[in-house]
């Protein structure tokens, strides 16, 4: 029995019609489509190792192994493609100052806080696949989750402006090509400005003579990727395995709103049974990937962008997808052009890209209407935000807690005590739920 039933005459998706993940066009279709969501993800997954220092084909080849892997694990059901997760920038470059990392041995240590993120992921992913996931939704309510998501984004504007201030022309010419592209073009176009803005700062980075080639041609077409093993025996890279912990978090937030989005688009509800599913085969490529040399995944909303301008969610394409990235991580010529990627243009795009993970969790409160008149709420933002931006710190010997848990830690904490305690007094300094809906919501008329 073929994995896959032709969809239609295989060529055509008819209107108000969506092929199925358990569908596909003909193949030349689903190659090509294939294709697209390489290229989709290309943009974003490329600049994580780039940022952080991991070697850029090594990255690319565990995205591909991922996304296989994803797919095995969600017996072909789930249509994803598991990229780079901006998520772990952070705490990767907080070993080195928030530079990208500049020795192996810095590597290695980064690899086991990747590994231990990806193991808690899939440990939770069993635990939601068997009790489902509203505890989930109690721990991190949408002001919590919300904050831990726009915290991890904006403890990083620090690094996009080192790099900014580097090239400022080229940035600020980088930052105009982004912005510009989401608002000039519709659909796909418009889904991946970032990669596009990449694009324009390097061919303007070209024409000024700002880019530096050295290495590109000594680089082989074909060989093997550059493997790092984790540094598991190393006490060092064990204190250190905190700060990625609330990476965890946002894994989650992104998996489970994939499933729900793609249960959305394609009107089958059934898809949100592999909640959990997806959680374990995440945790597992990532844990694939940072035992080797890879950046932690995640399920990608480039690639939902995609799927919602073609309506094709056949999991066929992902297998291409796959497969593709795989085969260009072979390629230490193309890793060394990535690396060649100037100062100013990674400053100009990181800057959109660091705002964007930011205003990904504003709009869960906006989404749940959450009501910042109280007190409870306000605090929970406030303290949480001014840590992760000012950069805090604290220190017991070699063991140090880096912004981002602490921020996180005093998200949960003020959230859940200040409810208990506002609660105990009646003081109405508690999260009362949504604020209500009010006449027509935005965009509907009146």
């Amino acid at each position: 029995m073929p994995l896959w039933k032709l969809h239609g005459d295989g060529r055509t998706v008819a209107p108000g019609a969506v092929v199925r993940p358990d569908e596909r066009l003909n193949w030349p279709g689903t190659i090509a489509i294939g294709v697209q969501h390489v290229v989709a993800m290309f943009g974003a997954t490329f600049l994580v190792p780039i940022l952080t220092g991991f070697p850029v084909s090594t990255t690319l080849l565990f995205s591909g192994a991922g996304t296989l892997l994803f797919l095995l694990l969600t017996r072909n059901r789930l249509p994803s493609y598991l990229g780079s997760s901006f998520a772990f920038i952070a705490p990767i470059t907080a070993l080195n100052g928030g530079k990208a990392l500049e020795s192996a041995e810095q590597i290695t240590q980064a690899l086991v806080g990747v590994v231990a993120a990806g193991v808690l992921l899939a440990a939770i992913g069993f635990l939601v696949q068997a009790v489902g996931t509203g505890w989930i939704d109690k721990l991190m309510p949408p002001v919590v989750a919300g904050s831990i998501v726009a915290l991890i984004g904006f403890n990083l504007a620090p690094a996009a402006w080192n790099n900014f201030q580097k090239q400022p022309e080229l940035a600020t010419v980088t930052l105009a090509a982004v912005v510009l592209f989401s608002v000039l073009f519709r659909g796909f176009l418009g889904r991946i400005s970032i990669f596009l803005g990449v694009v324009v700062g390097y061919i303007v980075a070209l024409f000024t003579g700002q880019v530096k080639f050295d290495g590109v041609a000594e680089a082989a077409w074909i060989g093997l990727p550059d493997f790092h093993l984790a540094a598991v025996g190393d006490p060092k890279a064990w204190a250190l395995v905190p700060m990625f912990l609330p990476v965890v978090l946002v894994l989650i937030a992104e998996n489970v709103g994939h499933v729900r989005g793609v249960a959305t688009m394609t009107n089958d509800p059934e898809i949100n049974k592999h909640t959990g599913r997806a959680l374990v085969a995440d945790g597992l490529a990532t844990t694939l990937a940072g035992g080797f040399g890879g950046s932690g995944t995640t399920t990608y909303g480039e690639n939902i962008g995609v799927m919602a301008a073609t309506r094709v969610y056949s999991t066929a394409a992902y297998w291409v997808a796959g497969v593709v990235a795989i085969l260009l991580a072979f390629s230490p010529k193309v890793g060394v052009i990535f690396n060649s990627i100037p100062s100013g243009v990674l400053g100009g795009v990181t800057t959109a890209l660091y705002g964007l993970i930011g205003v990904i969790g504003i709009k869960i409160w906006v989404d749940n209407r959450v009501d910042f008149s109280r007190p409870v709420n306000q605090y929970t933002v406030a303290v949480s935000f001014v840590i992760a931006i000012a950069g805090f710190m604290m220190s017991w010997g070699t063991f140090q807690l880096g912004a981002i848990v602490l921020g996180t830690v005093a998200a949960l904490v003020i959230y859940h005590l200040g409810n208990a305690i506002a609660r105990w007094r009646r003081s109405g300094a508690d999260d009362g739920g949504p604020i209500p809906a009010v006449g027509p919501l935005g965009g509907d008329p009146a």
